[in-house]
């Protein structure tokens, strides 16, 4: 199974965050099969809550691309959407993470993403699409990894 994480915070030609995710979701389409689409998810900016909140969601695709193929492709949907990379955790247009590329591990790159456990933006959206994936690096489902949290900011607002 492949996951890829999918985040926005600024609107981009006049498109709000939500509609943007939506149009990424339709890019990454052209080079990749989307089986799977969460819920939008919005949440605080991490980790400077005084930064745009964003809007998050997670899908799962298919694709015949290795890992470094599909990430560079992701790097390119960014680009074409605006992503200027002013600094890590900066505000941003679009913010597309290979969350898992099936059960790969590894440094480059990292997989599986290395923040997973640890956003509960990142873990509410794929809870929705993959409630029984288990992360290869902690034993955990998603479930698991938010319940461990303890504290969830990250709201349903709908797809």
């Amino acid at each position: 199974m492949i996951l890829l994480g999918l985040g926005s915070s600024l609107s981009f030609c006049g498109s709000a965050p939500q509609e943007t995710l939506r149009h990424a979701i339709r890019s990454i389409g052209c080079f990749a099969t989307v089986t799977a689409v969460s819920r939008f998810y919005a949440s605080p900016a991490w980790p400077d809550p005084l930064d745009p909140p964003f809007v998050n969601a997670a899908i799962a695709v298919k694709s015949d691309l290795s890992p470094e193929a599909l990430l560079a492709a992701l790097h390119q949907v960014e680009d074409a959407f605006g992503r200027e990379r002013h600094g890590k955790n900066a505000p941003r247009t679009l913010d597309l993470d290979l969350l898992s590329y099936n059960r790969v591990t590894g440094l480059s790159p990292a997989l599986p993403h290395p923040g997973i456990a640890s956003r509960d933006f990142v873990l509410a959206p794929l809870l929705d699409i993959a409630p029984g994936w288990v992360s290869p690096t902690t034993g955990l489902t998603p479930g698991e990894m938010l319940a461990a949290l303890g504290k969830v900011t990250a709201t349903p607002i709908g797809r």
